[in-house]
């Protein structure tokens, strides 16, 4: 797009996502030293921000048909669970992100088998050191723009160690939504833009039904938060429906100033989930700025579920331009990281 601020080149790293997700579908095909199905007792997914998407991805998408728990784990403990049944996928696209090689060190010590994914950094050597099985992820510069990269290889690892049959089908249905999908997002003024558009400069507050949508919701909050630089906030159906649609009955004369409802729906709704949505409408309507919802499409959970992170992706893109913010750099967590160091 041309004369749009954007120094790291988000917008043509959120365009490759189809040939990222398909590429990484063959991250870790030669791995090794896997465990055998039996020997699992549960499945962890250690990570954070960018790279801890990943365990949402997995929870949301696998684990409804996996015969052992699934337990993403955003911060510095390993549960107290982990031992030797335990698969452990230990996700850091730098690899030296500080909770999570903690977390993976206390794993590991526990006797978990450990899988790890990262560019480099700590976690490569820790790999090394386990005698672990290490996919090595591309050079992204950003990793919020790695999401297939981390993502994928753990579902065609489950799918190796007989977990969840038939994943290498789902990643192909999702690189075909994705391939559609893209065509319509790279057009000026298509629907991302449009979308973005209508947001403004409004407050997104995103809800998401059932485990894919609170997964997209919440990925696109995050994207929203690092590339337009704005705050936003998500939440899921049906928890809202028993707390937070209470907190709308006030304060409708600034609420619907400042704040948009962003609803990302999907074909996997609970009927139920669905009539929440329809009940909710006209509610969250009368206090906010505007209701604006997002449609997934495509053949399978993780399909529609990529389908919806690509659109959100390029929305907050858009968002991004339309307040002439370089999507890329992000200074504040730099920063913040450096003072941990000291």
């Amino acid at each position: 797009m041309g004369g749009v601020l954007d120094s790291v080149g988000m917008f043509d790293l959120a365009a490759a996502l189809p040939e990222q997700v398909a590429a990484a579908a063959a991250l870790g095909a030669e791995l090794e030293t896997l465990p055998d199905h039996d020997a699992i007792e549960n499945v962890v997914v250690l990570g954070m921000g960018g790279s801890g998407i990943a365990g949402n991805v997995l929870q949301a998408v696998a684990a409804p048909f996996m015969p052992v728990p699934v337990t993403v784990v955003k911060g510095y403990e390993a549960p107290s669970f982990v031992g030797d049944g335990t698969l452990c996928f230990a996700i850091s696209y730098s690899g030296n992100t500080e909770e999570t090689v903690e977390a993976a060190q206390m794993a590991a010590a526990a006797g978990a088998r450990m899988v790890v994914l990262s560019h480099g950094g700590q976690l490569a050597s820790l790999a090394e050191s386990w005698d672990a099985p290490y996919i090595q992820l591309p050079d992204i510069p950003m990793p919020r723009a790695g999401v297939g990269a981390v993502s994928i290889p753990p579902l065609l690892v489950l799918e190796r160690v007989g977990l969840f049959p038939g994943a290498a089908q789902y990643v192909a249905d999702a690189v075909h939504q994705l391939r559609r999908r893209r065509g319509k997002l790279i057009m000026d003024g298509g629907p991302a833009q449009e979308l973005a558009a209508a947001i403004g400069r409004t407050i997104p507050i995103v809800y998401g039904g059932d485990a894919i949508g609170e997964v997209a919701a919440y990925r696109f909050k995050c994207e929203v938060n690092e590339n337009a630089k704005a705050p936003a906030f998500a939440g899921a159906l049906p928890e809202m429906c028993h707390n937070e649609i209470a907190g709308w009955g006030q304060h409708g004369d600034v609420t619907r100033q400042v704040l948009t409802a962003v609803r990302f729906r999907h074909d996997f709704e609970h009927p139920q989930v669905a009539r929440r949505f329809d009940l909710t409408h006209d509610i969250l309507d009368e206090v906010v700025h505007t209701v604006l919802d997002v449609q997934a499409e495509g053949e399978g959970a993780l399909a529609q579920l990529f389908d919806l992170i690509i659109q959100g992706d390029f929305v907050s893109l858009h968002l991004a331009t339309q307040a002439g913010v370089d999507p890329g750099p992000i200074p504040v967590l730099n920063d913040l990281k450096a003072a941990l160091e000291a």
